[in-house]
């Protein structure tokens, strides 16, 4: 996993910006985090996407998401995808393969109960 703090823009409420390469579920992320409004030493999230498996497939994905929020360096988009590449040769181990089981019954439950 690769995780990138990104600058944020002036004026915008929130206290930090991340971006990165989740390999076990094989998506980009994006968090914004901002101060907790009942507990001021706690973040709470504003924006947080890629957490579910293959969500966010391309750098470019993420990127989009934190625009509003950061200026977004050029090299950003390149250095995800090398982050991507670092970790094809990499497998899942027994906890990883647990908790994408975990997710995907959790996933068929929750499809059930919207029908």
């Amino acid at each position: 996993m690769s995780r990138h703090q990104l600058q944020l823009r002036d004026g915008v409420p929130a206290t930090s910006a991340w971006i990165g390469w989740d390999r076990p579920l094989r998506t980009f992320f994006a968090q914004v985090f901002a101060t907790d409004p009942k507990d001021e030493d706690e973040e709470v999230p504003i924006l947080w996407e890629g957490t579910v498996e293959a969500e966010l497939p391309r750098p470019i994905d993420a990127i989009r998401l934190l625009e509003p929020y950061c200026d977004i360096p050029a090299e950003t988009a390149a250095s995800l995808e090398i982050d991507r590449m670092k970790t094809l040769a990499k497998t899942d181990g027994p906890n990883q393969l647990e908790a994408k089981a975990f997710l995907a019954r959790l996933e068929a439950r929750n499809r059930s109960n919207r029908t």
